[in-house]
């Protein structure tokens, strides 16, 4: 249990530091955040991958609770359509990445 605990944490670390040089590179905001939350959502479905790269790396590239934030603080039509966006993007996304894998 520790040792998945901290494969799941060092893969978290390795995700978000990754999440965090894209916005650098792309600029933060709510398309960086999106396109950030498909790839992982799509990387899911095609590797389905173990504890360190699934729970650790793609849980920390992919971000709730910058998604979460961002709606909260965008006026209400731009929260709506960007959760739309996300959860037909992402789904969507997961499900693409589970055909392409079979």
């Amino acid at each position: 249990m520790l040792r998945d605990a901290t494969a799941v944490g060092a893969g978290a670390l390795l995700g978000a530091l990754a999440r965090y040089g894209l916005e650098e590179f792309l600029g933060a905001g709510l398309p960086t955040l999106l396109g950030v939350n498909i790839l992982g959502s799509f990387l899911m479905g095609l590797l389905r991958p173990g504890a360190f790269w699934g729970r650790g790396v793609l849980g920390g590239f992919t971000s709730f609770s910058t998604f979460a934030c961002l709606a909260a603080t965008s006026s209400p039509l731009q929260a709506v359509g960007y959760v739309l966006a996300t959860v037909v993007g992402c789904v969507g996304a997961w499900l693409l990445g589970d055909r392409w894998a079979r």
